[in-house]
């Protein structure tokens, strides 16, 4: 059955349920690449989305089966919340054969057209202006289709994000640009890095209107999303939702995180925790039980523990494999 677009009213149990298992399932296999890269397995950058689950589990929610999504190199949790399979992301982290580009393109070069995930992008905010050319491409074709384009903190600082603003309010475009603000981009804080730190207002000059959103609450998100995406089915142009979100991990597996302290790390992970948040929510509320939740966890780490399998046992692609997808002639 296809999904339909997501509307306003209170999540039920079932519903609430599915965003912890969705969210579990993306801790559980950053906490796994991790692992992986660690022992050698995975190659190259590897950028964990650990902390911010809530943030594209809300959005995805939120979203309809005509919506895009692209996103930066942060970009595993985007995948799996996209409904790509956790095998095939995983296949392409060790460069295998049985990954979703075949094992050429690694963690910041995934696509599924299928899914209408169109990137991980390892250039610092060069999936704006594609994700603008998304939007334009849904509005040209019709349709009720909208963009989701994700972009870092760090990003915001870009100019063709700026570029990207101007064109997408002149001409209307139906694009949700999603600031996912986890405070230190590569490792500056956002109170260091930028002049105005209220990144939602970002787009006021172009009339864009923006929001900022509790990222660490997948309700507030949702919430916030359905908003967005019908802000830009009625035809009213671009708009931007802030999420204010915090990585548990440093940048990439190569950065210590030494520049906050240990204790406003705690008391993130403590106190602010998207998926713990929800947990106690709905044991509160007799929404669901500790077992059934258990239960839950057994099934998200079989998900992961087959896709590490077949991420190692998958063949390397062949090496005849470096002369295709070169070039593609229209």
């Amino acid at each position: 059955m296809a999904k339909k677009p997501a509307t306003r009213g209170k999540a039920d149990a079932a519903e609430l349920l599915g965003h912890y298992r969705d969210m579990l399932l993306i801790r559980r296999f950053e906490e796994k690449a991790g692992q992986l890269y660690g022992m050698g397995k995975i190659g190259g950058f590897c950028h964990l989305y650990i902390g911010q689950e809530a943030v594209v589990v809300g959005m995805q929610a939120a979203s309809g089966p005509a919506d895009c999504v692209l996103t930066s190199y942060r970009d595993h949790g985007h995948m799996l919340a996209c409904g790509m399979e956790a095998r095939g992301v995983m296949a392409e982290l060790t460069g295998r054969e049985g990954g979703y580009s075949r094992g050429k393109g690694g963690s910041m070069h995934m696509f599924s057209r299928e899914k209408r995930f169109y990137g991980g992008h390892g250039i610092v905010g060069a999936q704006v202006p594609i994700g603008t050319g998304l939007a334009f491409a849904q509005k040209y074709n019709g349709g009720d289709g909208a963009t989701l384009c994700y972009f870092g903190d760090g990003s915001a600082n870009q100019g063709q994000v700026y570029e990207s603003f101007n064109m997408a309010e002149l001409w209307r475009l139906p694009v949700v640009y999603i600031i996912e603000n986890n405070q230190y981009a590569m490792g500056t804080s956002v109170a260091r890095s930028s002049a105005t730190t209220e990144l939602y207002q970002r787009g006021s000059s172009f009339g864009i209107p923006g929001k900022p959103v509790d990222g660490m609450d997948v309700l507030a998100v949702k919430e916030a999303g359905i908003e967005a995406l019908a802000w830009c089915r009625a035809g009213k142009g671009p708009i931007i939702l802030e999420m204010k979100t915090y990585r548990f991990r440093g940048h990439s597996m190569s950065d210590p995180a030494k520049y906050r302290t240990k204790e406003e790390l705690n008391k993130m992970r403590t106190e602010h925790d998207p998926i713990e948040q929800l947990r106690v929510h709905m044991i509160a509320e007799g929404l669901t039980t500790e077992e059934a939740l258990k239960d839950v966890d057994k099934e998200v780490k079989a998900v992961v523990t087959d896709a590490a399998e077949f991420a190692q046992t998958s063949p390397e692609p062949d090496p005849a494999e470096l002369w295709t997808d070169i070039l593609v002639e229209a």
